[in-house]
């Protein structure tokens, strides 16, 4: 009796020994994969995302122009790069022609700061003072260079990092968008592997919560993402076609002002007080129309570009973004927004399934009780 007791007892000691170490063994391989793709994790999914929401252009061009899903894919990336690549190499060879020669000529003296007009005195609260710092500028820029020479060493790293991490962020962006344009491609067997996964997570409500995430994805990235990109771009044709000063760097403010769900006059309201300082007023008034229909055009972009009744309150787009952009810099500011919403949606439906089936059961309960 004690032999068969013992038997069954090493055999059981076996069974949670070898169970052990194979969990223990999945767990390491895990973590491993975990690590190795980590680096591409944000790219990835950013690149998921950017599939979603471009996916409907290929099938449309497929369909328009009876081309292979494959070839209509490598038409939209090729055109997202372009879109991509192009202002950004230009952006950048302005950023640093405009430096060099800058600096050429602060170094021998030939920097001149045209002096203040009358009319910046008379602005509310800042104008004296900004009006006696800009005559300073104009009168004696190299005593003012000394006299803050360390805020502006300070401001020179600052600006040199930041000229860095846009040159990643576009490194990220390029990334994305040929991931993306690999899962468009294959969008069937891309399909097939998310629903199944949903499938697996959810159970019989996998497909319903796999189209829902579907439908969220597109609705935040046209309705969120898609207005910011074209206030972003309306702004910067104004501010271009007046002559506005690094253009590029108030357009990514205004980009980054619009996820987050704070108004673009934080940005353009000083820009439209610079202008009628150094425009005469008829353009300064144009101007100042252009941004308010910039600055407002947001409420009547996203009913149309959102839609599908894929209500997200705004403050889960601003923590969203916020938190994503603090944690992964430009590309989480996009992605932290598009995944917090598909969060908020995914749980609002669970919690509505799971009501609705307990009220059922509920009801059955008592319907057995009764009878």
């Amino acid at each position: 009796m004690n032999s068969k007791n013992d038997f069954a007892s090493g055999a059981f000691t076996h069974a949670v020994i070898d169970a052990a170490i194979k969990v223990a063994m999945v767990f390491v391989m895990v973590i491993w994969c975990f690590q190795i793709i980590r680096p591409f994790l944000m790219p990835i999914l950013w690149g998921g995302i950017i599939a979603i929401a471009l996916y409907p252009i290929v099938m449309m061009l497929a369909t328009k122009f009876k081309i292979s899903i494959g070839k209509s894919s490598l038409v939209v990336t090729l055109l997202a790069l372009s879109l991509l690549i192009v202002p950004s190499v230009m952006f950048s060879e302005a950023l640093v022609s405009g430096t060099t020669d800058f600096v050429s000529e602060i170094k021998e003296g030939t920097f001149v700061i045209p002096p203040p007009k009358d009319s910046v005195a008379e602005l509310p609260l800042v104008g004296k003072k900004l009006h006696e710092f800009w005559l300073h500028l104009s009168v004696d820029l190299q005593d003012v260079i000394q006299e803050n020479k360390e805020y502006i060493a300070s401001f020179s790293t600052s600006a040199a990092s930041a000229i860095g991490s846009f040159g990643l962020t576009v490194l990220q962006f390029i990334i994305s968008i040929v991931i993306a344009g690999v899962f468009m491609k294959n969008a069937d067997g891309s399909g097939q592997m998310f629903y199944k996964i949903a499938v697996k997570l959810a159970g019989k409500h996998g497909n319903e919560f796999a189209s829902l995430a579907v439908a969220t994805v597109r609705s935040v990235v046209q309705g969120v993402i898609g207005v910011a990109f074209i206030q972003c771009i309306l702004a910067g044709i104004g501010m271009g076609l007046v002559g506005v000063p690094g253009t590029g760097i108030w357009m990514l403010l205004v980009l980054i002002l619009a996820i987050v769900q704070l108004p673009a006059l934080i940005v353009l309201g000083p820009i439209i007080a610079y202008v009628y300082t150094v425009e005469s007023s008829t353009v300064a008034t144009i101007f100042m129309i252009w941004s308010l229909v910039v600055a407002t055009s947001d409420t009547f972009l996203k009913p149309i570009l959102m839609g599908r009744g894929v209500d997200i309150p705004m403050l889960v787009i601003l923590l969203g973004a916020i938190g994503g952009m603090l944690l992964s810099g430009i590309v989480g500011l996009f992605v932290g927004a598009v995944v917090l919403a598909l969060s908020y949606k995914l749980f609002s439906a669970w919690l509505v399934i799971e009501t609705t089936e307990k009220q059922v059961g509920s009801a059955n309960e008592t319907g057995k009780s009764e009878a």
